[in-house]
Parts: structure tokens; C-alpha cells; sequence
């Protein structure tokens, strides 16, 4: 998926104030680990990056087997076993927006369960992008299901695939980086260098 339309592709089961669980309306339809999602809700908007996705059996009592055969050949022959799985996917809050403000805090309540959920738009990725501050909540998160600097390359992809990671707002975000870590210069130095060799930089 990309970041160019807000059309609602699943909705939340899941939910608290640092983040949320949602499952895809197709089970092979989902984001992209490190993709910026929105929840409308009746007094704001709230932001969130993917940190996790799976797909799996809807019964808990079946269990995917292995065909030895492609999905083609499965959909042809036993287009059945696609009707019990479903993807999921969890999101990490890093902001919300009320009226034209955007706050990079957690949200006064979590989303309500069945919200709709929706890619981010192209001119709302730049507006959150323009600032560094949602990585307060990405390093602030407890318990976090996910390697952070794993997350934080997955989204230096996504602003940058869609144009909006220049040379200096990377800049800016290694900085924050620092200040995050403590200055922890491994981490720093393992860090820039994969961001050398995997993430294309617009320029």
C-alpha cells in the first residue's frame, strides 16, 4: 500500500492510548511495516506507524497446511481454505490532530473498537513528517513488540520512497536519534551506515 489515498481498509479490534490492533477487511490486503495510518474519530484524527503484521488462521482450530502448490493453483482448487485467514496488524500512536493542529502526544482516549482505519495521504505524511517529535513516543513506548531501530529504518523507507526524507530532515532525525539513545555511538555509527546502503535519500 502507499500513501497517496485515505481510503478505510480495516478496522480496530484492538485498542488502547499507546496504540491499537486492527484486522484488514481481505486478509491479503495490508500495510507496509513502518507505514503512517489514521483513525478518524468524532473529536480528532489520530496517527499511527504499523510495527506489526501477521496473518494467520481466523480458528483457532485450523491451522494453515503446506500444499506443496502456488496460490493460483490453491485458489483454483481449494479457494476455501483463503476464507479462514485473516491479517492483522498493530499500530504505535505517535500523534493525533484537532482542527488544524497536530500534537505529537498520546490521544485523551483511545480509538473506539470497529473504527475504520486508513492510509495516511501524501499531504498528510508531509505535514506529520515536517517534525521530529513522534519519535519521543516511539523510543517512550514500554514493552514495545518491536525492535525500535528496526521500526525507525522501515520508516526512514517510507518517507523517502514517497519523497519526503531530504538530506537535512534526515539530519535532523539522527540528531533526535542521539539525544533518544544517549548519545550511544555504536548504535549511532551501525545505525547511519545502514542508512547509507538501504534507504534512497530524495534530494
Amino acid at each position: 500500500m502507499n500513501a497517496k489515498s485515505n481510503k478505510a481498509f480495516s478496522e480496530v479490534i484492538e485498542s488502547s492510548l499507546t496504540g491499537w490492533t486492527a484486522q484488514s477487511w481481505h486478509w491479503n490486503v495490508f500495510p507496509t511495516f513502518g507505514s503512517l495510518l489514521t483513525i478518524e474519530t468524532k473529536k480528532r484524527q489520530l496517527f499511527g506507524i504499523v510495527c506489526q503484521i501477521q496473518t494467520g488462521s481466523m480458528d483457532s482450530t485450523r491451522s494453515p497446511f503446506p500444499y506443496q502448490k502456488t496460490e493460483e493453483e490453491l485458489m483454483q482448487e481449494q479457494p476455501q481454505i483463503f476464507e479462514f485467514l485473516k491479517t492483522t496488524f498493530s499500530c504505535l500512536t505517535v500523534g493525533y490532530q484537532e482542527g488544524e493542529t497536530i500534537r505529537y502526544l498520546l490521544a485523551p482516549e483511545p480509538p473506539q473498537i470497529h473504527t475504520f482505519v486508513s492510509e495516511a495521504t501524501t499531504e498528510q505524511c508531509k505535514i506529520f513528517f515536517a517534525r521530529d517529535q513522534y519519535l519521543h513516543l516511539i523510543f517512550g513506548c514500554t514493552n514495545q513488540p518491536y525492535n525500535i531501530d528496526e521500526l525507525l529504518l522501515a520508516l526512514l523507507h517510507y518517507q523517502a520512497v514517497n519523497s519526503l526524507l531530504s538530506r537535512e530532515r534526515l539530519e535532523s532525525i539522527i540528531q533526535s536519534f542521539t539525544l533518544l539513545t544517549g548519545n550511544e555511538y555504536r548504535r549511532l555509527k551501525l545505525l547511519v551506515s545502514r542508512i547509507e546502503h538501504n534507504i534512497p535519500i530524495h534530494r
